[in-house]
């Protein structure tokens, strides 16, 4: 693909800019940082603005927390100011990074997402008898800043845009040259633009019939279980020797035993929740319950929160575990 150039005035323009606000801000408005952002709103664009056509950004200064949804990991939240900033680049940037992907890619992009992923799972599940899963061993740790910025520039030119690229990736890292921090947008897109290669190294050249990845949980299907062995085996060695990744161990196994995906069960024929999944959804339906029966929430926020993860739960047969968790809970 030819490289791009001459992005960055797009970027710093005042309509990309509001755009990027507006995005920024959604669902944050009650923050206080949000609302004092918006108060001068005209002149904290023009200052984004001027670094943005410089180069010389503000990074850094992110709050750390730990979160425990579905597993323990530390978020990086950037300055509302920086999350305008991401905003902006990938409002621009986003075509350029979606057409590198292939069609079985589906972790940040536009009509894809977790229950796209997840129903294709289900048809190379009915349709194959063995699956292999693959994922990365502490996958945004382990993304090398060196490897990154060369991508990068492989689908950039702009000098202004590749220097603000590189201060955002420099902002963090866990040992010097390596990290991504997990929260921010860019990290977001540069995360699932890293294996990018590795997709199409799975495709034409393992040429692998079945291959569906979500950031870096990846499963492939066969008939053969020692084809996808040597498929898995060729795949470690090429995001090694290419990406310095390190693959945890192979999860090799017949489809009828299950393929735990993205929070769930794959049967060929029925999908469950996983155990944690189970878990999650009573620990938070409980809490929610909480909070309304105290008074800290309305109806309108109990719904606002109980809804996705209702709607989790029905992209599998877990019908009666509802009907059970909801007859415990009215019978408190």
């Amino acid at each position: 693909m030819k490289r791009q150039g001459y992005l960055i005035e797009s970027i710093a323009a005042m309509e990309n800019l509001e755009l990027a606000y507006y995005k920024a801000r959604k669902g944050k408005m009650g923050k206080a940082n949000v609302r004092a952002f918006g108060k001068n709103l005209r002149e904290n664009l023009r200052v984004l603005q001027a670094q943005i056509l410089s180069g010389e950004i503000e990074v850094g200064d992110y709050h750390y927390f730990t979160v425990y949804d579905p597993k323990k990991r530390q978020i990086c939240a950037a300055p509302f100011a920086q999350r305008v900033l991401h905003h902006a680049l990938m409002n621009v940037c986003h075509p350029f990074f979606e057409k590198k992907q292939i069609a079985e890619s589906y972790a940040s992009r536009i009509g894809k997402g977790t229950y796209a992923a997840l129903e294709q799972a289900k048809v190379f599940n009915r349709r194959y008898s063995w699956f292999l899963k693959l994922d990365v061993r502490k996958y945004f740790d382990s993304i090398h800043h060196g490897v990154l910025r060369t991508q990068l520039c492989g689908m950039f030119k702009d000098p202004c845009l590749l220097r603000i690229f590189d201060r955002i990736i420099d902002s963090y890292c866990i040992v010097p040259g390596q990290g991504a921090p997990i929260g921010n947008l860019t990290s977001q897109y540069f995360a699932n633009h890293y294996l990018v290669c590795a997709d199409h190294f799975v495709k034409e050249t393992l040429r692998v019939p079945a291959y569906v990845r979500y950031m870096d949980d990846m499963v492939l299907w066969h008939d053969d279980p020692s084809a996808l062995m040597q498929v898995g085996r060729r795949f470690q060695e090429y995001v090694q020797g290419r990406l310095k990744l390190t693959l945890k161990p192979f999860c090799l196994n017949k489809n009828e035993k299950g393929l735990p995906f993205l929070g769930y069960l794959l049967y060929p024929d029925k999908t469950r929740l996983s155990q944690q999944s189970r878990k999650r959804y009573v620990q938070k339906i409980k809490t929610y319950q909480n909070l309304l029966k105290k008074g800290f929430w309305t109806q309108k926020e109990f719904q606002n929160h109980a809804e996705p993860l209702t709607a989790f739960t029905l992209h599998a047969d877990a019908k009666a575990f509802r009907q059970k968790i909801h007859q415990s809970l009215t019978d408190r």
